[in-house]
C-alpha cells in the first residue's frame, strides 16, 4: 500500500542530481516537484513494492538529457504521470500474461459447450 512508503525516498538532493553545468538546485527542485506531483497521482492501494520499482524510471529517464533543463515543470509533470500510468498498465499487462502462461495448455474451461445440442 502506498501507505507504506514515502515520497521524501524519491527525492534527490543537490549532490545526487550530479553535474548539471550549474543548473544542479534548478534541476533538484524541478524534478523532486515531478516527483511530488506523480506521488499525489498514485493509487492508494498501490503496492509499496511496485511504487519502488517506479518512482526510480522517473530519474532514469528524466536525468539522462537535458530535459530537465529545456521543458517547463507543467510538461514535465504531465509527462511524468503518463509515462507512470503506461508503466502501471503494462505491468497489469504482464501479470495478465504472467497467469495465462501458468494455465496448462490442455485447460478445459468446464463452462463452453462443445455439445451445440
Amino acid at each position: 500500500m502506498k501507505e507504506l512508503a514515502s515520497v521524501h525516498d524519491y527525492l534527490l538532493s543537490v549532490s545526487d542530481v550530479g553535474d548539471w553545468e550549474g543548473e544542479e538546485e534548478y534541476v533538484t527542485d524541478t524534478f523532486n516537484a515531478v516527483v511530488h506531483a506523480v506521488w499525489q497521482a498514485l493509487p492508494e492501494d498501490m503496492a509499496a513494492e511496485q511504487i519502488d520499482e517506479l518512482m526510480p524510471m522517473l530519474w532514469q529517464q528524466l536525468g539522462r538529457d537535458t530535459v530537465l533543463l529545456d521543458a517547463d515543470e507543467d510538461e514535465l509533470i504531465g509527462w511524468a504521470i503518463g509515462f507512470v500510468q503506461q508503466q502501471i498498465d503494462e505491468g497489469a499487462s504482464d501479470e495478465q500474461d504472467a497467469a495465462d502462461d501458468d494455465q496448462p495448455d490442455d485447460f478445459i474451461d468446464d463452462n463452453t459447450d462443445d455439445n451445440n445440442d
